[in-house]
C-alpha cells in the first residue's frame, strides 16, 4: 500500500468499516491515476486529431473510469446489505 493513502484509509474504515473503506481507498486512487493520465492526454495528442489525447491515453482513462465504477456499484451495494 502506498504510504501516501496511509491516512486517508485509516480514516474511511473508522468511517466506513474495512471493506467499505479499502474500496474508497481504491477509488481515491484511481481517481488520483486518472487526473495524471489526463495531464498526460494534454501532451500526448493524436496525429490524426489532435483534439483528443493519443489512442493508448484514451484506453487507459475509459479502463480506469470503468473500474471506478465498479467499485462504487460494489460499495452501493454493501451499504445496502
Amino acid at each position: 500500500m502506498l504510504d501516501h493513502y496511509r491516512e486517508a484509509k485509516e480514516r474511511y474504515e473508522f468511517q466506513m468499516g474495512p471493506v467499505r473503506g479499502g474500496l474508497a481507498t481504491a477509488l481515491d486512487i484511481l481517481t488520483d491515476a486518472l487526473a495524471l493520465v489526463g495531464q498526460h492526454g494534454l501532451y500526448c495528442r493524436s496525429q490524426r486529431q489532435p483534439q483528443y489525447p493519443a489512442m493508448d491515453v484514451r484506453l487507459v482513462m475509459e479502463q480506469i473510469e470503468a473500474s471506478k465504477g465498479l467499485i462504487i456499484d460494489a460499495m452501493e451495494r454493501l451499504k445496502k446489505t
